[in-house]
């Protein structure tokens, strides 16, 4: 595949590719129509993939009529793990330049390769596109702190840095008390970290004197690795330099990185997102019992195919993510009309806790603690009685504050009463003194069996 590399930028809407971001919805519809095609034919010539079609009757040229989608079969993980170790490559191995992977907390991790083009061109254009979506441009200087080695994060940002012209500063995760320093002294502008890790970042430049909202120069985040309440992100943007602003990401390894949706500016204060990358992921939103396309308001899963990857391309992939199409999916002030619009992620379909009867998401916990004053609001965890997602017990930990005036007790009392009245489940809340729950420097892993 040869893409023509286009820079041109529009200074009043923000967007990198305009002949594509500015495209009704219509003809994002046809373009993806055309780009269906041309993957069934492509998917044609891998063995694998005929034989993933066939199981449902179909055969992958039949991608160029839209409707054989609905009857395909989703792709899932212990697909890829029967033809471990390469599974549904789509491109000849000596094709392949890069292997990244999926965590594996669950099994062996599963590889997804990436070509020359897929990389340098693709995954380059497409997060490019998001930065200066959230008003980066050349010249400006970014420390990277999501993750390198097999992961897709920090790669990923590493190409939307080089093609947007930025200056880059590749850490990745960890090394706080460097960075801390390191955001005042080479005053970078964007940073691309754990929403987590960020709040950590703050506070251990305070611990050094370091005064964030003065000393440091940043003017936008990339936050991602996993979902954050408003009342978090607002806590994290007071901290921080005048007119700094956090923009959500979302995206997964098997949809090829970061990029199936991000924050605009506009978006930024309706804590949504747009699928900015339309183009070239074709993402549905499903009812994850009926599977039926959600409308505009309702609560759906992320079911994604990748129009232009060679290497690795899925299609139907089920994500687990859900999400919240927005009350006016297509009608942002930013211009991008043909690219609907979610809240964020409020978790996973097979991460959901079903407690009593009552359905529990982490995000809904979370949404308590960021809104209690005099909690730490990075800190907080679950602790269930058993594995599984229909635990008998649930209890929350919670941190508060140094320099908090009123007691643990009362704090814990009072994030039990509002978790009481958000769930409907009366729910035992411990206080600790700050710094006793762990830190993340990446995922946060939320919800831990405690007998």
């Amino acid at each position: 595949m040869q893409w023509e590399i286009d820079r041109m930028t529009d200074a009043t809407s923000g967007m990198l590719h305009p002949e594509i971001e500015q495209l009704d919805r219509d003809d994002i519809l046809a373009l993806q129509n055309r780009k269906l095609a041309a993957l069934g034919e492509r998917l044609a010539g891998a063995p694998e993939w005929v034989e993933h079609f066939r199981q449902a009757g179909l055969k992958p040229q039949d991608l160029a009529d839209r409707q054989a989608l609905d009857a395909l079969p989703f792709l899932e993980k212990a697909h890829l793990r029967e033809r471990y170790p390469f599974p549904m490559l789509g491109a000849d191995p000596a094709k392949v330049e890069k292997f990244c992977a999926t965590s594996g907390t669950t099994g062996l991790p599963v590889l997804f390769g990436y070509t020359a083009d897929d990389m340098h061109v693709l995954l380059a254009r497409q997060v490019a596109r998001q930065l200066h979506c959230h008003g980066v441009r050349p010249g400006d200087r970014g420390y990277n702190g999501f993750g390198f080695g097999l992961w897709v994060g920090g790669l990923a940002y590493d190409l939307g840095m080089a093609e947007l012209g930025m200056t880059n500063f590749p850490v990745g995760p960890g090394r706080s008390d460097l960075v801390a320093e390191w955001m005042r002294d080479m005053g970078f502008t964007l940073a691309t970290v754990s929403p987590v890790f960020l709040a950590t970042l703050i506070r251990t430049a305070r611990e050094k004197g370091i005064d964030p909202k003065r000393d440091w120069k940043l003017r936008h985040a990339v936050i991602g690795g996993q979902s954050v309440s408003r009342a978090f992100r607002d806590e994290l943007e007071a901290e921080l330099p005048e007119g700094f602003m956090t923009f959500n990401t979302y995206g997964t390894t098997e949809a090829g990185g970061p990029i199936v949706a991000t924050t605009c500016p506009h978006s930024h204060e309706r804590d949504e997102m747009h699928l900015i990358n339309e183009d070239t992921v074709l993402t549905e939103i499903l009812d994850p019992e009926t599977f039926k396309p959600v409308g505009p308001g309702e609560i759906g899963e992320i079911v994604v195919t990748t129009l232009d990857k060679q290497a690795s391309p899925v299609v139907r992939w089920r994500t687990r993510d859900l999400v919240r199409v927005a009350e006016k999916p297509f009608d942002c002030p930013c211009g991008r009309k043909g690219m609907g619009a979610i809240g964020r992620i409020i978790g996973r379909s097979d991460d959901m806790l079903k407690v009593r009867g009552v359905i529990v998401y982490p995000s809904q916990i979370e949404d308590v603690v960021a809104a209690t004053p005099g909690t730490v609001k990075e800190a907080w965890q679950i602790y269930v009685d058993q594995p599984g997602s229909a635990p008998k017990q649930l209890s929350v930990a919670i941190e508060s504050e140094t320099g908090y005036n009123g007691s643990p007790e009362a704090l814990a009392d009072s994030v039990g009463r509002s978790l009481t009245s958000r769930l409907g489940l009366k729910v035992p809340v411990e206080c600790h003194a700050e710094g006793t729950l762990p830190r993340y420097e990446a995922k946060a892993q939320r919800v831990l069996v405690r007998n």
